[in-house]
């Protein structure tokens, strides 16, 4: 990551992408390849892209937990015993 490189804003990028930025990201910290000033600027691009990430994680679990909640009331409402209706 170079200061002339442009970067898209973290919420336009798809889960993908982040995942494939922040995967490129640690390879070059890794390397040791990079001077100070450009591997600070990359690790904050990486902790804003993890925190990112574990934010969507969090919601899609969320949204997973509120659908398995609906299969479950639904189970449920058709076990019931309706004959005396």
């Amino acid at each position: 990551m170079t200061e002339n490189t442009e970067l898209r804003p973290i919420e336009e990028l798809t889960f993908r992408e982040a995942m494939a930025e922040l995967d490129g990201i640690v390879g070059v910290l890794e390397s040791n390849s990079l001077e100070l000033e450009d591997s600070l600027r990359s690790y904050e691009r990486g902790v804003a892209l993890l925190a990112a990430l574990q934010g969507r994680l969090a919601e899609a679990q969320q949204k997973v937990d509120v659908l398995m909640g609906e299969l479950v009331a639904d189970a449920d409402d058709g076990a019931r015993d309706t004959s005396l209706s």
